[in-house]
């Protein structure tokens, strides 16, 4: 039987369920494998948006291949994150402020005070 050198939404899926039906390794690893093709060229990144609307896919993504971030921020669809922050050497400490005086509180109970 030939191998189609092209790569399948359902075929990657399928294997997927698969392998987390039965434990099979072999079906885990072609579908990593495969997964891997599409993440990490160019040319692929819409049908690899399109595995991940799969929770399967979605979780191989996070765990193994943890592309889908980086292609979202490549294409502008994610805010970036946040600069780090200035170094504490660099940011001077903000000046005490005196705290302001309370009045006493009277007593609740002062029968007891001498």
């Amino acid at each position: 039987m030939t191998r189609s050198a092209r790569l399948s939404r359902a075929a990657i899926i399928g294997q997927l369920k698969v392998a987390a039906r039965k434990g099979d390794r072999v079906a885990l690893t072609l579908a990593i494998d495969q997964m891997k093709t599409l993440a990490y060229s160019p040319r692929y990144w819409q049908k690899y948006w399109q595995l991940l609307a799969h929770p399967l896919a979605r979780l191989v993504d996070l765990t193994v291949i943890k592309q889908g971030d980086k292609i979202a921020r490549q294409k502008g669809w994610v805010t970036p994150p946040r600069p780090p922050a200035k170094s504490a050497k660099a940011r001077r400490p903000a000046p005490r402020r005196p705290r302001p005086s309370t009045p006493i509180q009277p007593s609740l109970f002062p029968d007891l005070t001498p």
